[in-house]
């Protein structure tokens, strides 16, 4: 059992919420880019969450989530104090920082808060990070304070324009790429279109892009093959292989037609009610 030690809500509009977890194990081990999978209890599904901090003093990990499906809104309905059934990392292959001396890393809405650890991690390991991160609208911004401590140069977009500068993530790493800035490596995080179209950005340059893929995923391990992508014409498991992956060599088209698959199971989970237990059904 895994306690929870604290939670808050990260923006206005209380659309992500972090928590940090009592797990020493995780937190004894773990680095940036890579994630654990929890259920909450016995009959729960088993999900991943990004590592988004820890502290390996006092053992404890953070993650940060968007309330969107059963179990991530089931998490956000817990408390200080109660416990989680399954916490297990960390898993995947952490971040890649060998031979870096300048980076730029984007995010995109809650995938800020999968960017945030990785920008941070770069940043404290010596090397430039220029950070963009990039949001629909001024009250769903989060973590600024930390990704403005955590990163060379912090550059705020919102879609509508009510906060940093209007337009998206794009629009700034290319003027900053047109401006001469020189990157050894791009990192994109965030909704699958985004990182396809920073691919895309970024292609024309030649400049090493990489994303971190966040396909269905049942086990964490490779085992189940929920997870399997196909990268540079090769079927890989996200889970094991990755989650980062070159994003010039990913195909997007099949990882956007997989991801949307269970649309409609996802959609029957929420609104399911089990009479049984008098709330959303297990499964």
């Amino acid at each position: 059992m895994y306690r929870i030690i604290s939670k808050r809500s990260l923006n206005q509009a209380r659309t992500t919420t972090e928590m940090v977890i009592e797990a020493p194990l995780t937190a004894k081990k773990c680095k940036a880019g890579q994630f654990v999978m929890l259920r909450l209890d016995e009959t729960g599904e088993r999900i991943p969450l990004t590592i988004a901090d820890y502290d390996r003093e006092k053992g404890t990990v953070t993650v940060m989530f968007q309330p969107a499906g059963k179990t991530t809104n089931k998490l956000n309905d817990m408390e200080p104090g109660e416990y989680i059934t399954d916490f297990f990392g960390p898993l995947g292959k952490p971040t890649n920082m060998e031979g870096l001396t300048r980076v730029a890393v984007v995010g995109g809405g809650v995938g800020c808060a999968i960017a945030y650890p990785v920008a941070k991690g770069m940043f404290d390991a010596g090397i430039e990070v220029d950070m963009i991160a990039g949001f629909r609208t001024k009250d769903i911004v989060i973590l600024e304070d930390e990704m403005r401590a955590g990163c060379t140069n912090l550059y705020i977009t919102t879609d509508d324009g009510s906060y940093g500068e209007k337009g998206f993530t794009t629009d700034k790493l290319k003027q900053l790429i047109e401006s001469g800035r020189k990157y050894d490596e791009i990192v994109a995080i965030g909704p699958t279109i985004m990182m396809k179209f920073v691919a895309s950005a970024t292609e024309p340059y030649g400049i090493k892009t990489v994303v971190s893929l966040n396909p269905i995923m049942t086990d964490g391990t490779g085992m189940c093959g929920g997870c399997r992508v196909t990268v540079g014409g090769e079927m890989k498991f996200a889970c094991v292989d990755g989650p980062e992956f070159d994003a010039h060599k990913v195909d997007w088209n099949e990882l956007l037609a997989r991801n949307s698959f269970y649309k409609p199971e996802e959609t029957l989970a929420n609104e399911h009610y089990c009479r049984l237990t008098g709330g959303a059904g297990n499964g």
